[in-house]
């Protein structure tokens, strides 16, 4: 007879109070400023004022003087210490940048001194004191000064930061766009986002011992966080302890610790002391990594029934002088159109380097991809005179349309961009709303409707170095309780509560009897936290499958006690049962008593206790889909934009905690309604940040945001749970669905011919009038038209091609990935034209065969399984005892590829 093993509570699905808001609301959280430790240190750092420019001197002597100051370093003084900076992804961060300027800045608020007193007052007062001088130079600001000005970092060829794409491909795809029947094309300049968490970064260091030390940290990892460190430093892995019990916030910023934290960690052990470092708001605003700055420029072809043919994007993105890691946005093109039916697609994309504040991750870093996509097809939509809501359906992928394999090789099997847009549609009244918009444009005000597709990479796990699955350690208590150790990390996702949902539903406990520990790189295992929107679906496949485990054991041991059937064993709410013996019932304490105190009274071969450990492996990603509609008025006068209502659809899979999950989406979206109407972080021609307090950079506030709908299309995944990511859902597809609404409602007045955001009163007046009312055209117009300063960076020699003298043997290889530069040694083989070799790494070897050489051009093949299964197709043109070409990587386009003899 088939039972059921857990009692019939239901917790997954439901609205459970989070464990953690009681202790946050009252004033209990513990952020890293709560650290106190006797003797600690506080540091200030004094930045650069300039942009660019040769530090002539740095005068420290009246700062040495002032009261309570016990250290001020230099570049000079952490250099002792040393110290390799990684990305995200542990690869060598390809810019020469040091934990404090070295000889030279790049950037406005480029950490210059250290300053180390007793109390933050006693050091912001010494550090105003500290005199540096700098031979300023003319900065870049903008991606165009990067393109023809002078060398960000002297010694490289360009201020290229990265590269994918291929240009040539154009050639393919040109050819299919002249015999579309219709071609739309689209730009958009998106402003430079600063991430304003609610709390800065934080950092405090204390020294245990020679070579240990404890690290608090507001991050989004301990794990990642304590890897990061011992790497860049070299140190044991057991020997770094990151701790991080609350952040308030980290959309991606804190990701990995950068400069200033890397800094109070390297003070710490020169001075062994606790050091302490809290950013205030206008670091926070001017020194912290920025995001977003973006040129994108999208052409799509579509046939005489409005079916796309085929598109070109050329991308490029501002990196700033210290990236945390060189980026080009390859996946702003992998997730362009696996949601759409597109046959061909092309593109070029760079990072450059400029003299602003480095590059970071910000909430859905690849969101261009639905924004530049979703205000094209509506812009389609208007130009060949068809409704955008039927456009979207003649393209978008439906469940009976899969398998498919989008234009850039990406597999989709189970996404539901389709049914979610049908779910939508059934729950407004659109034929209502065009009668509302028709009369009220007759009394002359403007609403607008507008609609957004999307599906968003989540769960990644085995295809990055820092992208692992999750492991959850979990036991019943003697005492009955029962607790899990994960490796999960919270800035508001609500883990605490939505891990304990799983384990009360599997494990037949109640919810309140769950306690669940996280936030310490010394508990749990390695896990990079809270990036990607992964801990729904990894974490929780593993806390489903562990609490199934313990589960099991409980009905083992139950079984045995009651010389019964383990299928006759049921819990619930923390009973035991045997089916038909009600007199037989224990409660979970009294077996954990036995399983603890009594392990001769367990089943043979059992261990004692009452505890279970999984470590999920889920499917390389799991993809969710989403559908938003946003109905807004505009104001034809003042250019002021009011969101009358906003509606999503949302497939997450199953949905652990709806009110969790709605957070998520809310957050998401408060943050795009903010990119679109009101964030900014401008530069002016010298390179000042212009937005140093909120006063001028504008958040959205609570009249800003609309009471969101939400709708659940759960689709269960292939994961264990068939949970789907939601994190960063709301901030990628809420841009797209707010300016195609703002577009609608100006339709009347004319196409937003340029996007350039944000879309200020002034800009929206622009289009109204058909006039450069914002003078947004004009300052463009004379950014693109006057270079830089200095001359033009100097493009490297082409080679000319010839013959190769003789290639055999080993070459070291740089091949220049996503995840940042990969260093290999290349071996080569030549038999007359043939060519067969391997190519080495730390990872492994693989040979190659079937190579040929013509003239000093090799071109070869190679299958690769991991990260996942691509052909790599390489295309190399040797110059003496140096060789340079590109690399044809499946989905992720092309690479550059350089290498010299060994």
């Amino acid at each position: 007879m088939q039972t059921k093993s857990v009692g019939a509570a239901r917790y997954v699905g439901s609205r459970q109070p989070r464990k953690e808001d009681g202790r946050l609301l009252t004033g209990r959280g513990q952020f890293t400023d709560d650290v106190r430790l006797p003797g600690m240190l506080h540091v200030a750092f004094v930045r650069s004022a300039v942009a660019r420019g040769r530090i002539v001197s740095i005068e420290l002597e009246a700062a040495r003087e002032m009261p309570g100051v016990h250290a001020i370093l230099t570049q000079a003084d952490l250099a002792t210490v040393p110290v390799k900076m990684l990305s995200f992804f542990f690869t060598p961060i390809e810019s020469p940048v040091t934990l404090l300027a070295d000889g030279r800045v790049a950037c406005v608020g480029d950490p210059v001194v250290m300053v180390i007193a007793h109390s933050r007052a006693q050091a912001e007062d010494a550090a105003s004191l500290v005199e540096v001088v700098v031979d300023e130079e003319t900065p870049l600001v903008t991606i165009a000064d990067a393109k023809t000005g002078p060398l960000v970092h002297p010694g490289r060829e360009d201020n290229i930061a990265a590269e994918m794409g291929d240009e040539d491909a154009l050639e393919a795809i040109q050819p299919l766009l002249d015999d579309c029947a219709h071609v739309v094309s689209t730009r958009i300049r998106h402003q430079r986002i600063a991430q304003s968490p609610m709390e800065g970064r934080a950092c405090v260091a204390s020294p245990d011992g020679a070579e240990e030390m404890t690290v608090w940290m507001g991050c989004q990892s301990p794990h990642l966080a304590a890897r990061y460190l011992t790497q860049a430093l070299g140190m044991p892995q057991e020997g770094i302890r990151v701790v991080a019990r609350d952040v308030g916030g980290g959309f991606g910023l804190k990701n990995i610790p950068w400069r200033e934290e890397m800094a109070v960690v390297v003070a710490a052990k020169i001075l062994r002391r606790s050091v302490k470092w809290i950013e205030d708001r206008f670091e926070s605003l001017t020194a912290s990594s920025h995001a977003r700055e973006q040129d994108t420029a999208l052409t799509l072809g579509l046939d005489k029934d409005g079916r796309f043919q085929a598109a070109w994007c050329d991308y490029a993105c501002n990196n700033g002088a210290w990236p945390m890691g060189e980026d080009a946005n390859i996946a702003v093109h992998m997730f362009m159109w696996p949601a759409y039916r597109l046959p061909a697609y092309g593109f070029v994309t760079r990072g450059w380097y400029t003299n602003t504040m480095g590059l970071g991750a910000y909430r859905g870093p690849w969101a261009m991809e639905s924004l530049v996509r979703e205000t094209l097809i509506d812009k389609a939509a208007r130009r060949i005179g068809v409704d955008p809501v039927e456009l979207l359906r003649r393209n978008l992928l439906y469940l009976e349309d899969q398998p498919h394999t989008s234009s850039m090789g990406i597999p989709v099997e189970d996404i539901t961009p389709g049914e979610c847009l049908e779910k939508l549609m059934a729950n407004i009244d659109y034929a209502a709303f065009r009668r509302e918009q028709a009369e009220a444009r007759v009394e002359g005000r403007y609403l607008g409707i507008g609609f957004a597709t999307y599906i968003e990479p989540t769960g990644s796990a085995g295809s990055m170095a820092p992208m692992t699955g999750e492991t959850v350690q979990l036991r019943i208590e003697p005492t009955g309780k029962v607790v899990a150790m994960l490796s999960t990390h919270s800035q508001g996702h609500g883990t605490a509560t939505t891990m304990a949902q799983v384990i009360a539903e599997q494990l037949g406990v109640a919810y309140e009897e769950i306690t669940v520990y996280e936030g310490d790189s010394a508990i749990g295992a390695f896990s990079p936290g809270a990036a990607g929107s992964r801990q729904g679906v990894i974490a929780g496949g593993a806390t489903w499958q562990a609490a199934r485990m313990l589960a099991d054991k409980v009905r083992a041991v139950a079984a045995h006690l009651s010389n019964a059937s383990v299928d006759a064993v049921s819990i619930e709410g923390g009973m035991v049962h045997i089916i038909g013996a009600p007199e037989m019932s224990r409660s979970l304490r009294e077996i954990a008593e036995i399983a603890y105190g009594e392990p001769a009274r367990l089943p043979e071969g059992a261990a004692s206790g009452l505890e279970a450990q999984y470590r999920y492996q889920p499917p390389p990603m799991t993809m969710t889909s989403a559908a938003h509609c946003a109905m807004v008025e505009v104001d034809a006068e003042t250019g002021f934009v009011t969101i009358l209502r906003w509606i999503g659809a949302e497939d997450c899979g199953t949905v652990i905690n709806p009110g969790v999950v709605e957070g998520q989406i809310a957050g998401g979206l408060a943050q795009a309604i903010g990119q679109v109407l009101l964030e900014d972080m401008p530069y002016d021609a010298r390179g000042n940040p212009l937005a140093a307090t909120f006063k001028d950079y504008l958040m959205p506030s609570i009249s800003d945001v609309p009471d969101f709908e939400y709708l659940h299309a759960s689709t269960p995944s292939r994961t264990i749970g068939g949970m789907r990511g939601v994190g960063e859902g709301g901030c990628i597809i809420g841009p797209p669905t707010l300016v195609n609404a703002i577009a609608d409602a100006l339709s009347p007045f004319g196409e937003i011919d340029e996007l350039v955001l944000p879309l200020t009163p002034a800009r929206i007046v622009d289009v109204i009038e058909g006039r450069d009312v914002s003078g947004t055209r004009v300052h463009w117009q004379a950014l693109e038209a006057v270079p830089a300063g200095g001359d033009e960076a100097a493009a490297p020699p082409s080679a000319e091609p010839g013959q190769a003298a003789g290639i055999d043997g080993d070459w070291n290889m740089v091949l220049k990935t996503p995840m940042g530069p990969q260093a290999m040694v290349a071996h080569f083989d030549t038999v007359g034209e043939a060519v067969s070799g391997y190519l080495e790494a730390p990872e492994g070897r693989q040979d190659f065969a079937g190579g040929t050489l013509s003239g000093d051009r090799l071109k070869f093949e190679m299958k690769v399984e991991k990260p996942m299964k691509i052909t790599l197709k390489y295309d190399l043109r040797f110059d003496g005892a140096h060789f340079s070409g590109k690399c044809k990587m499946g989905m992720f386009g092309s690479a550059k590829v350089f290498g010299e003899r060994a």
